[in-house]
């Protein structure tokens, strides 16, 4: 199972700093908010340097019980634990775009006993 602090271990273990040059390298991703997101998705699976694009599946579909799409938030789920929403800010004084608009639909809790 993996946490942030597991996360911020492999980032500073594995720094990349021209995201866009290593992902579209790979012939991953040419979107650099997208390379951010595939590289926080490797922190959080340790598979930053992971070549072998096989063996970086399997490590993601182990870690993650949800890995997004484009219209749904969040980004992604870790297994069992926390849900992951990936932000890129253009300037260090840009404030961060959370969803401000009301709530579409409600989800409530539902206690099953069995009898």
């Amino acid at each position: 199972m993996s946490n942030i602090i597991k996360a911020f271990i492999n980032i500073v273990n594995s720094p990349i700093v021209k995201l866009g040059e290593h992902y579209s390298g790979r012939n991953r991703i040419n979107n650099v908010g997208k390379a951010l997101e595939v590289y926080i998705q490797d922190a959080f699976a340790g598979t930053i340097s992971e070549l072998d694009e096989v063996k970086r599946l399997e490590k993601l579909s182990k870690v993650f019980s949800y890995e997004g799409n484009q219209n749904n938030p969040p980004d992604l789920i870790l297994k069992n634990s926390d849900a992951i929403e990936v932000k890129k800010l253009q300037s260090k004084n840009s404030a961060i775009a959370l969803n401000s608009s009301y709530p579409k639909h409600l989800i409530f809790t539902q206690i099953r006993y069995n009898l």
